[in-house]
């Protein structure tokens, strides 16, 4: 489990096979084998650790639905280690389970904020609501105007300069995870839509369309 607030921008190192190693250097404290890792919001199983830099193993399904097959030595990438018990929780409820490879459409300034929108794929845009939350490259964002394949989000200052987002351009992928609360609502309003208390007006008017 994971927040959404991004520790460090780490560098990966090498990428031999379904190996990633990746150089870091605040996450590494307290990190061990079998520890959970975000990377870019994909949820990996550490399997080395080393002085300045952990290695992960990448499954096939990894790397289908996740941005981590284009990575090559030298790119940066957004880290989050699993949240503890008993911290603070900020962010939202992440699983680190990308839904889909999207794309950044656009960015426009506004004053010190920016207003970044992003394409995502249809079976994942399905789960974005006005005011909800969405992970994009493991940084917990809050969706505005959801509009078909398309949704935007208001970045502030501080998110570009601790994250990979400042490096990023329209047309780069990157990776999306929806909110698991709203993807739980969606199947089980889905599921039971026949019944008399779920109803198809139900699911117009709360996006679930």
């Amino acid at each position: 489990m994971f927040t959404g607030l991004i520790e460090e921008i780490g560098a990966v190192v090498r990428r031999p096979g379904a190996e990633l190693a990746v150089m870091a250097k605040t996450v590494l404290e307290g990190l061990r084998p079998g520890d959970s890792i975000a990377i870019d919001g994909a949820c990996m199983t550490v399997t080395g650790i080393h002085s300045d830099h952990f290695v992960v193993q990448v499954s096939p399904e990894s790397f289908a639905r996740t941005t981590l097959a284009r990575l090559r030595p030298g790119d940066a990438v957004n880290l989050e280690r699993a949240i503890a018990a008993g911290n603070r929780f900020g962010g939202h409820f992440v699983l680190g389970h990308v839904d889909g490879v999207g794309r950044i459409a656009s960015i426009h300034d506004q004053g010190e904020f920016a207003l970044w929108r992003f394409q995502a794929p249809e079976d994942v845009a399905r789960y974005l609501v006005p005011k909800g939350s969405v992970t994009v490259n493991g940084i917990s964002l809050t969706v505005v105007e959801p509009a078909g394949d398309t949704f935007g989000a208001a970045v502030i200052p501080t998110t570009l300069k601790q994250t990979t987002l400042s490096m990023k351009r329209p047309g780069d992928a990157v990776n999306i995870e929806a909110d698991i609360i709203g993807k739980h609502i969606y199947h089980y309003v889905r599921g039971n839509a026949g019944r008399r208390d779920i109803s198809a007006d139900f699911l117009a008017q709360h996006g679930f369309t």
